[in-house]
């Protein structure tokens, strides 16, 4: 059994390993894009994989965003992810002022006009 020093400890788990998962990850991505056909495909793996390091650097400097369906997802906003708070309906909106008030952003003549105008009174 050979021993390790520190540094070749070291070089492999700060510099080496992290650019191996680069690399396999843009070999991944190829393969997830839609928008290329198989021989641009076929040529970027080979790329990625005869000059690895360099190949992949290009790769990734040269690729589009919004390659892959789930980033097109995700850059529409279509992902799934709630909306902005937005209250639609009076009791929603009387929920938030209520809400405020309690917290103390709201002074209690503040609470009692926004609350007149929501219902539709004039403020006394």
């Amino acid at each position: 059994m050979v021993a390790t020093t520190f540094w070749e400890t070291f070089f492999l788990f700060l510099i080496f390993l992290p650019l191996a998962m680069i690399w396999a990850m843009a070999l991944v991505d190829v393969f997830r894009r839609d928008d290329m056909g198989g021989w641009s495909k076929a040529l970027w793996v080979v790329c990625i994989v005869v000059i690895p390091f360099i190949g992949t650097l290009i790769y990734l400097g040269t690729r589009p965003r919004g390659a892959t369906p789930e980033e097109r997802a995700a850059a529409s906003g279509s992902a799934g992810y709630g909306a902005p708070y937005a209250p639609s309906t009076e009791v929603g909106e009387l929920t938030a002022l209520a809400d405020l008030h309690e917290r103390g952003k709201l002074t209690d003549s503040e609470f009692a006009a926004e609350k007149a105008r929501l219902l539709g009174a004039v403020p006394a």
